[in-house]
C-alpha cells in the first residue's frame, strides 16, 4: 500500500477477545460498545460463534472479535468452538487475553499461553473482575502472569462496573494501524438481526433453566415478520433429550412462558418495536455431535 495514502489522523483495526469460558469476555465487549450484542450467563461456553462488534469514535474504530472460550472439547461443537477461537487470533491486530484475578494459573490458562507464544502481534493481558478483590491483591496476580508471557500491556478492569474500560480503549488504540474506518460510524455489529434475536432467547433459556439441563440447547428462528409496529417471531428451542423438553416447557408451560417473557423485553429493546414471540421446543438427539444439525443451527464445522 502507498504509505502516503494512509489516514494518519485515524486508526482502525481488529482486537480479538480470548480467554477461558466464563471470564467475562462478552460482558466486557457489551460494556465497551455500550450495547448488548453478545449474550452473557454464569454458564461456561456461552458464546459459540465469533461475534463481531464495532466501537467507533472520532479517533479510532476498533472491531472486536469475541470468541468462544477455549476449553477441552468434548464433542464436535466443542471442537468447532475452539477452532473458531484459535482462527480469530490470526485475523487480529492485537489480542486481549481476559483472565480472572487469581495467582493460580491452571491447565486451561497454560493451554492459552501455548497458543499465544507463537503470535507475532501484541498481547494485552486484561485482568477482569477487579471489583471482586482488594487492590493489594492485584500485584501478585500481575507478577504471576508476567512470569509466563511477555505482554505488551497489563490492564486491570471490571467489565461489570466499567472501571478502567476507557484506559483499555486507549491502550488498544496504541497497537492499531493508521487508516480509514472499515464500517460506517453507526454500525454496531455484523451479526444478522435474526441471529441476535436467537442468541437473546438462548441467553434467557440458560438463565431460567440454571443447572437443570446440560448446555446442549440451540435456538432457531423459524419466522420473523414485521407488520405495522409489531414483529411476529416464531422460534424453536432445540434440546438433545425428551426429558430435557419437559424441563424446558415446565409445569403447565410455566418455564417456557418465563423464558419467552424475559426474552421479549430484550428483543423489543433491540428492535425498537412490540414483539409477538411464539416459542416451541424440539428434540434433536445428540445434535452437538451431528455435523448436519450443527450446520443447520449456525455452527458450520467447515467454516
Amino acid at each position: 500500500m502507498d504509505q502516503s495514502s494512509l489516514n494518519t489522523d485515524y486508526k482502525a483495526g481488529f482486537a480479538a477477545l480470548i480467554g477461558r469460558p466464563n471470564v467475562g469476555k462478552s460482558t466486557l465487549m457489551n460494556k465497551l460498545i455500550g450495547m448488548k450484542i453478545a449474550i452473557t450467563s454464569n454458564k461456561p461456553q456461552t458464546t459459540r460463534n465469533r461475534i463481531q462488534t464495532v466501537y467507533t469514535d472520532n479517533k479510532r474504530q476498533i472491531v472486536f472479535l469475541d470468541t468462544p472460550g477455549i476449553h477441552k472439547a468434548k464433542n464436535k461443537l466443542g471442537t468447532y468452538m475452539v477452532g473458531v477461537a484459535t482462527k480469530t487470533l490470526t485475523d487480529a491486530d492485537v489480542v486481549l487475553w481476559l483472565v480472572e484475578p487469581t495467582t493460580f494459573i491452571g491447565a486451561g490458562e497454560q493451554q492459552i499461553i501455548e497458543k499465544l507464544k507463537g503470535l507475532k502481534i501484541p498481547v494485552i493481558l486484561v485482568i477482569n473482575k477487579t471489583d471482586t478483590i482488594k487492590k493489594d491483591e492485584l500485584l501478585p496476580v500481575m507478577d504471576a502472569y508476567r512470569s509466563q508471557l511477555d505482554f505488551a500491556e497489563i490492564i486491570p478492569v471490571s467489565a461489570k462496573s466499567g472501571d478502567n474500560t476507557d484506559l483499555l480503549i486507549e491502550t488498544i488504540s496504541k497497537y492499531l494501524p493508521y487508516g480509514d474506518a472499515f464500517y460506517d460510524e453507526d454500525t454496531i455489529t455484523n451479526q444478522p438481526e435474526r441471529q441476535i434475536v436467537a442468541e437473546l432467547i438462548r441467553e434467557k433459556s440458560l438463565r431460567c433453566l440454571k443447572d437443570e439441563i446440560p448446555h446442549g440447547i440451540a435456538v432457531v428462528i423459524e419466522q420473523m415478520k414485521y407488520r405495522n409496529n409489531i414483529c411476529d417471531i416464531d422460534a424453536s428451542i432445540v434440546c438433545e433429550k425428551d426429558s430435557h423438553k419437559g424441563i424446558i416447557i415446565g409445569k403447565g408451560g410455566a418455564m417456557l412462558k418465563q423464558i419467552g417473557s424475559q426474552a421479549r423485553v430484550d428483543i423489543e429493546e433491540l428492535l425498537q418495536c412490540k414483539v409477538n414471540l411464539q416459542l416451541w421446543v424440539k428434540v434433536r438427539k445428540d445434535w452437538r455431535d451431528q455435523e448436519l444439525w450443527m450446520k443447520n443451527f449456525g455452527y458450520d464445522p467447515k467454516e
